[in-house]
């Protein structure tokens, strides 16, 4: 028993911590970089003001995370982003293909709790920072609800994942809210004052079926005409969690100092919606429904931009301009909302792509008057057009990874964060990125201790593609379908499909490509021909005679024609994927992006692929066969589909596959990286949706390796990940090493980006 009978004013209990790097906020942005940087061997202090980590995609919230892919709804092809967001979505699906939201907490939990450097203080905000001089942060405080507890972090680097930027803000970092003038930057998307300034929150409810009839009261404070939402009409029974993202206000207020006004009014809202479905009349559906879940915070947009070196801009995005810097990626759309909200007549969002993903410069990431404070997540250097792309979680998580990474360098090297930007700190921190599993488009990973790089390699097969065989059902054209085949400079191969009209008719076929090699917006037609077809089963030969300049997709489309039907395969193959010229209303895709003239953004067609278990490849066969899937993609340094397939896929009737790596010298092997297929096309929404499996069907389950003589020294079992790291019990020396592998099963073959292998 304590007991103290003592008077007077008492302390708060106070403790000091001291660590290399401070990360404020424990969202995905901020998880990812205290991930990256206790990995790199530094000491980190995590600190969040709330119970769970995540943010927007914790269960306090429960927002799908969401980045390039754009739910599969834009031309982005295999561009979810990887590194510690890949590992994290990927083990979310293994454990949480429904998207349970309390799962995604625990595995966050999990992955930061399980870091030795990492010290985790939840429940804890920041409220003040101590400065070294006028421009170098020392120290900050917080405060701990649970265990009133005041901690002094002390730091040599300092970043801010916080989104509204207290940190930033504390320590006087150059800093912007509302938009900027379409003069300033040039930007011909930038809103007025009519269409509104800032993004506002929302705020999500989840409903369940009780079984029995459910009767509801609503609250006092609920809103009680609901026709004063302009959209009214648009609410259903079935529609519930983040489907409701337009359920959003506080565009027009202050959104951090007003941000508890702004949630008292969506509660309102909230609650005067399920109000009038339980109790008007007019959703004899929602009977048996209740109210399962309602946040009690707003998932909030935008706040403070702070500056950098630079600021992203319109133009980065939509020209996709190349940064010498790039350290992430981006490719959502740049979606700016009506300041209003779910009062505005207008629609909830405005929706423009680029045709294809576009780099993210690692001048945008850093203060550019706080000499060590690092920027991550929605508050990063990027103007108010250009924050309407970045500011989705799984782009602030790539960027979370690459501050994470470069204040470890900084440690390590007694830098700060602008001097990162010389040629040699980029290079490094560029490799160290890749390293990590990240993708950086235009740099290929280099990495001078892998001993694959000296090595033979030798594959028991590889794949020559030359088309899918016709195993499967047959496929109305009731919208255009494309069929990608990535081909090599020179000659584009003759193609043969067979074709089911129920009459006479004619079908338009073409061979298109992108204006970039890097990009996947099918624009260029190359060659078209239109075949007159007769009435049942016919067979096409459709062949081009002109010539390919560089290695590439080629898109062999087929126009819509509903009396038309073509085979489908059940055969999927790493890095070649079926598109369709269809509608996805949840991004803005209707098909075809039509711009107004003078916002400054490109017109193009949509062609995207369906979900599994849809998205078959169309059965077609090429009259030569294309030599895309050899071993030497395994040390290309680029581990996924991108101008080219980039992989090495065994042939399907090899019944043991394998990949044999021979050096003329031994050597001592002491570790092994191996990079798998995790479709980077799929964008695994980690709540809500739910997905059709719980695995990736690409990525290789099992696979065993030996040495020159025949020893097993190494294996793999029910392998779901991406990149797995195989550090050999005692080192091994050796000449040669096999890698044997199995089929992820009978339709899909054996594939690897890379195989890496390293000293002791």
């Amino acid at each position: 028993m304590v007991v103290d009978h003592g008077a007077g004013i008492r302390e708060l209990r106070t403790e000091r911590v001291s660590v290399d790097v401070v990360v404020v906020g424990g969202g995905l942005s901020g998880v990812c970089a205290a991930l990256s940087a206790a990995r790199a061997g530094v000491s980190v202090a995590l600190v969040q003001d709330r119970p769970v980590l995540g943010g927007n995609a914790s269960s306090e919230v429960r927002l799908w995370v969401l980045g390039a892919t754009s739910h599969m709804g834009n031309n982005n092809r295999w561009a979810r982003e990887g590194g510690i967001l890949d590992e994290i979505l990927i083990e979310n699906l293994y454990r949480n293909r429904e998207g349970n939201p309390l799962i995604l907490d625990t595995i966050l939990l999990e992955k930061v709790s399980a870091e030795p450097n990492i010290r985790l203080m939840l429940n804890t905000c920041v409220h003040e920072a101590a400065m070294r001089d006028a421009c170098t942060i020392a120290s900050v405080t917080a405060f701990c609800s649970q265990n009133q507890t005041r901690y002094v972090l002390d730091g040599v680097q300092f970043i801010d994942a916080s989104g509204d930027g207290i940190l930033g803000f504390l320590s006087g970092a150059a800093f912007r809210m509302g938009a900027e003038s379409a003069s300033e930057f040039g930007e011909r998307f930038a809103p007025d004052a009519d269409y509104g300034e800032l993004l506002g929150h929302s705020i999500y409810f989840y409903t369940k079926d009780a079984g029995v009839p459910v009767k509801y009261h609503a609250p006092s404070f609920a809103l009680q005409d609901i026709t004063a939402i302009p959209r009214f009409r648009s609410f259903n029974a079935r529609d519930h969690g983040c489907r409701l993202w337009w359920i959003e206000y506080g565009g027009r207020m202050d959104t951090i100092r007003d941000s508890e006004r702004i949630k008292w009014e969506l509660w309102r809202v909230v609650y005067g919606v399920w109000h009038h479905i339980k109790n008007s009349g007019q959703f004899p559906e929602a009977e048996n429904l209740t109210l399962e879940w309602v946040g009690t915070i707003p998932g909030k947009r935008e706040s403070r931009r702070f500056e950098g070196d630079h600021m992203l801009r319109q133009q980065d995005i939509v020209e996709q301009r190349v940064h010498e810097d790039v350290v992430a990626f981006g490719g959502w759309s740049i979606d700016l909302h009506p300041g209003d909200g779910v009062y505005s007549p207008l629609p909830g969002c405005n929706q423009w792509h680029s045709k294809g993903i576009y780099g993210i410069p690692y001048r945008c990431l850093y203060s550019r008057n706080v000499s060590n404070l690092f920027l991550a997540g929605r508050l990063i250097s990027a103007s108010h057009v250009a924050f309407g792309s970045t500011r989705v979680m799984a782009t602030g998580s790539a960027v979370g990874q690459a501050v994470g990474t470069a204040a470890a360098i900084c440690i390590r090297e007694g830098s700060m964060p602008r001097d990162l930007c010389d040629a040699s700190h980029m290079n490094l921190l560029q490799q160290s990125l890749l390293q990590a599993g990240v993708f950086l488009p235009g740099v290929r990973r280099n990495d001078p201790a892998d001993l694959s790089l000296s090595a033979r390699l030798q594959a028991s097969s590889s794949l020559m593609f030359s088309g899918f065989p016709q195993d499967s059902d047959w496929q109305v054209l009731d919208c255009s379908i494309a069929q990608m085949v990535p081909v090599h400079a020179g000659s584009i191969p003759g193609v043969t499909f067979e074709l089911l009209s129920s009459v006479e008719t004619e079908l338009t076929v073409q061979w298109r490509m992108s204006d970039r090699p890097d990009n996947q917006t099918p624009e260029i037609i190359l060659h078209e021909q239109i075949f007159s077809l007769k009435a049942g089963v016919g067979q096409l030969f459709f062949e081009c005679n002109q010539s390919l300049q560089d290695d590439r997709y080629l898109y062999l489309v087929l126009l819509r024609n509903e009396s038309v039907s073509v085979p489908l395969s059940n055969m999927r193959v790493s890095g070649i994927l079926s598109l369709v010229n269809h509608i996805n209303v949840a991004v803005s895709n209707y098909g075809r992006q039509s711009p107004p003239e003078g916002i400054g953004f490109d017109a193009f067609e949509f062609w995207c692929p369906r979900r599994r278990p849809g998205g078959r490849n169309l059965a077609i066969t090429l009259n030569n066969g294309i030599p895309v899937f050899g071993s030497d993609n395994l040390c290309n340094g680029v581990d996924r589909p991108h101008i080219m397939p980039n992989a090495w896929v065994a042939n399907p009737d090899d019944p043991s596959p394998f990949i044999r790596l021979e050096w003329d010298e031994p050597q001592l092997i002491g570790s092994m990286e191996l990079c798998f297929d995790n479709d980077f096309d799929h964008p695994l929404e980690s709540v809500l949706m739910g997905h059709p499996e719980d695995r990736m069907p690409f990525c290789v389950r099992d696979l065993n390796v030996s040495d020159d003589r025949g020893n097993a020294i190494a294996f793999l079992r029910d392998n779901h990940e991406t990149v797995r790291y195989i550090h050999l019990a005692e080192p091994v020396e050796t000449r040669a090493l096999t890698i044997a592998l199995s089929h992820p099963s009978a339709h899909v073959p054996a594939a690897l980006f890379a195989v890496r292998c390293f000293k002791p």
